[in-house]
């Protein structure tokens, strides 16, 4: 049994499937990706958020990865944090 047959691909949503040979359908299917696009550009928060659940996900891999190490980094950064806020607190008191 052979397996010839063309299996379909799904196209993202910004895209346009090929094979349309109606120009009103095509118009209307490259406004309607077009605006996809627009509005993936333009959704800083959902960008915002994706770019922060991947970097969640990141530190939880290296935290996995390297239990000691990542608990060194969050103590090294604790530090740097309390020490940029004793330095900023001292200069705006005197």
């Amino acid at each position: 049994m052979s397996s010839d047959a063309v299996v379909p691909v799904p196209v993202p949503h910004t895209a346009v499937p090929l094979g349309i040979s109606d120009p009103v359908v095509q118009a209307r299917t490259e406004l309607k990706a077009a605006l996809a696009a627009i509005e993936e550009k333009a959704n800083v928060p959902r960008r915002v958020g994706r770019a922060v659940d991947d970097g969640v996900e990141q530190a939880r891999a290296f935290q996995r990865r390297n239990p000691a190490l990542a608990a060194a980094a969050v103590i090294v950064g604790a530090v740097a944090i309390g020490a940029a806020v004793w330095g900023f607190v001292r200069l705006y008191t005197r």
